[in-house]
């Protein structure tokens, strides 16, 4: 296990790159439980620049859960167009409506709760917690992943683990301010992987993401943005969009799956 001074070298290493290189970003301006979910579903799979003005714009439409809960799922999805994976969109509408109907208009503020509502994963809740409420739990994602692995890995080919990663985040989380802590160490990984001295490369989940040209993704984009237009059938929908006719055919099955858009006869439309 890890030494307290071991603990105690590391967290100055941290300490000192974020006071002299902290990023800037809207949801680290706002403790609001409702306003730090948003980013943080957002933040799923995608990269901050591209969340930046869609955070923005999405919250002067919609600033309070409950105003989320009353949008259409039709605006909803096109505000969402250019984030990618619609399916998050959805799954923050029907968020809102839960915790509109079951939480009083309010955001949990307990692990359980927030793990309960859609489209919320172990990460994300702990997230919440840390970022709206400052309350200590650890938490892993991409960038906090980096920094432990080439802390406390460095040297090491075989793949690591979370499980084998989480004794250490524990060990060394500042209990008193998490919210600082966590935004460190994320400015910390991203440093990191901007220079290649850290990787996820030799970690267990990591995947390389395949490019979005030509990929089922962009397909899937493509079908919104033409169904947020207005519904239509299948062979209008490849007569449209530039892509090989049975991609947009998987894509379309895809979303279907996924219950983002339905078929009525031969119509396909943004789910109810």
């Amino acid at each position: 296990m890890i030494k307290t001074s071991d603990v105690a070298a590391f967290r100055r290493i941290i300490r000192h790159y974020y006071k002299k290189h902290k990023r800037d970003f809207p949801w680290r301006e706002t403790s609001d439980p409702y306003r730090i979910l948003v980013s943080e579903i957002m933040l799923q799979q995608t990269q901050v620049d591209r969340v930046v003005s869609k955070y923005t714009s999405f919250l002067k439409k919609w600033p309070t859960v409950k105003k989320l809960a009353q949008a259409d799922l039709r605006d909803v999805l096109a505000e969402w167009s250019g984030l990618g994976y619609n399916r998050r969109g959805k799954s923050l509408w029907l968020l809102a409506k839960v915790v509109v109907s079951d939480f009083r208009n309010r955001i949990p503020n307990t692990p359980e709760d927030l793990d309960s509502l859609p489209g919320i994963g172990p990460y994300t809740s702990r997230a919440v917690m840390a970022f709206a409420y400052n309350t200590p739990h650890a938490l892993i994602e991409t960038n906090i992943r980096t920094v432990f692995v080439h802390s406390f890995f460095p040297n090491t080919k075989r793949k690591i683990s979370d499980a084998e990663l989480f004794p250490f985040i524990e060990r060394t989380l500042d209990r008193t301010q998490p919210r600082e802590w966590y935004y460190a160490l994320m400015d910390y990984g991203a440093y990191l992987k901007k220079t290649k001295k850290g990787s996820n490369a030799n970690h267990a989940v990591y995947t390389k993401q395949k490019a979005f040209k030509g990929s089922l993704r962009e397909a899937r984009g493509a079908i919104m943005r033409e169904l947020i237009i207005a519904p239509c059938t299948l062979r209008k929908l490849q007569d449209k969009i530039k892509l090989p006719a049975e991609r947009i055919g998987h894509a379309v099955e895809a979303l279907k799956k996924d219950e983002i858009i339905m078929k009525n006869g031969t119509i396909y439309s943004i789910s109810d």
